[in-house]
């Protein structure tokens, strides 16, 4: 059978029994290479969840795997001292031979496994509201679980990747040089994101002052970042641990609303089409709310609107920077498509403005 990855050589190296049956690619992910690996021994068939780390974009893998293994290992014991079920609950490494948590083969690949939770599955986009809440219990759970987990363990695998006031000195970096030579095209969406700095400070100031407290953050927080139940629908398991950091709150937050509650696509041209869904956005409140139980300060479900709209403005931030600099970060499909995704956030971020009493009023409604 020919695999894209050198079977004998995986199951050598994690000491895996019987004989290689079958693999599937996983496309849900853009970074790394993943496959479901199937052994069979004595009739038992056994999944595996294979995947090949992208060290282009995660250059320290031993730093890597060290946050992935303190999490899960600290989740696991969560879940076992409240009943639950620590292998559909969080991922679950599978070492080495020789104890590692991952394997480097002679040409510098690196692979990791865990153990393939069965009988649940991924969503891509909201089909209703409930898919939504349930996606906001399992990241809820998350956060509870890993509240009193010791965020300076953890490495900064991407630094200040939420940074917005770093994110805002970056774009007033690429306006001024503007290596693209498209400066004159944006002059709208300069000044959209200018007359918003201020906001790009806010939560970087309250972390400094003490007043917001560094946690444990998924950073990723996007929908198909959640394994669903085939049988109950409920979130089990939040995967994609790549980029769990020390952070605030309420940046998975935030990014869920920015992802999951907008009304269009990331990159809808008819702007008339971008608007925040307070439907949506109460479900994910409601059920992140009811699972984060008291893990939260005061301060943090105050800025819970607040976080929505920041980390949209960032994400378009972050878009506009690229096509200044001549989209150098983000795949994209066509010469405009960072200046459309930009003009989504921004339209985005405008309409929760102006739903923002609405938002506050949710959230009142459902804090403890």
């Amino acid at each position: 059978m020919n695999t894209p990855f050198n079977a004998a050589e995986i199951q050598k190296n994690f000491g895996l029994r019987g004989t290689f049956s079958e693999y599937n690619q996983i496309h849900d992910g853009h970074i790394n290479y993943t496959y479901k690996i199937v052994f069979e021994d004595g009739g038992i068939r056994t999944p595996y969840l294979l995947q090949k780390i992208n060290t282009d974009t995660f250059r320290d893998p031993d730093a890597l795997m060290e946050n992935i293994l303190g999490v899960t290992e600290h989740l696991r014991a969560y879940i076992l001292e409240h009943g639950g079920d620590p292998d559909r609950e969080t991922l679950n490494v599978i070492k080495t031979v020789e104890g590692k948590p991952y394997y480097r083969n002679e040409a510098d690949e690196c692979y990791r496994m865990y153990k393939f939770i069965t009988e649940a599955y991924t969503c891509q986009q909201i089909e209703n509201p409930t898919v939504f809440y349930n996606a906001a219990r399992a990241f809820g759970d998350f956060q509870r679980r890993l509240a009193d987990y010791p965020s300076e363990k953890l490495h900064e695998i991407l630094p200040d990747f939420h940074n917005t006031a770093k994110r805002f000195e970056n774009l007033q970096k690429a306006i001024a040089e503007n290596k693209s030579g498209r400066k004159g095209n944006v002059a709208a969406e300069i000044a959209f994101a200018q007359a918003r700095e201020a906001d790009s400070h806010v939560l970087v100031d309250l972390l400094a002052a003490g007043r917001l407290p560094l946690r444990v953050t998924h950073n990723d927080t996007k929908l198909n970042n959640v394994m669903f139940d085939n049988h109950t629908n409920k979130g089990i398991c939040v995967i994609d641990l790549d980029t769990v950091m020390p952070g605030l709150s309420l940046y998975d937050f935030g990014d869920s609303i920015r992802f999951g509650a907008n009304h269009a696509a990331e990159d809808e041209k008819d702007l008339s089409k971008v608007w925040l869904d307070l439907n949506l956005f109460e479900n994910y409140v409601r059920g992140y709310l009811e699972s984060t139980g008291e893990s939260l300060t005061t301060t943090e479900i105050e800025y819970l609107p607040f976080s929505a709209k920041l980390l949209t403005f960032e994400c378009g931030m972050r878009f506009l920077t690229d096509y200044l600099d001549g989209d150098t970060y983000f795949h994209t499909n066509y010469p405009d498509h960072n200046l459309d995704r930009c003009r989504t956030q921004f339209a985005l971020v405008a309409d929760m403005e102006k739903k923002m009493d609405e938002m506050k009023a949710i959230v009142e409604k459902y804090r403890r």
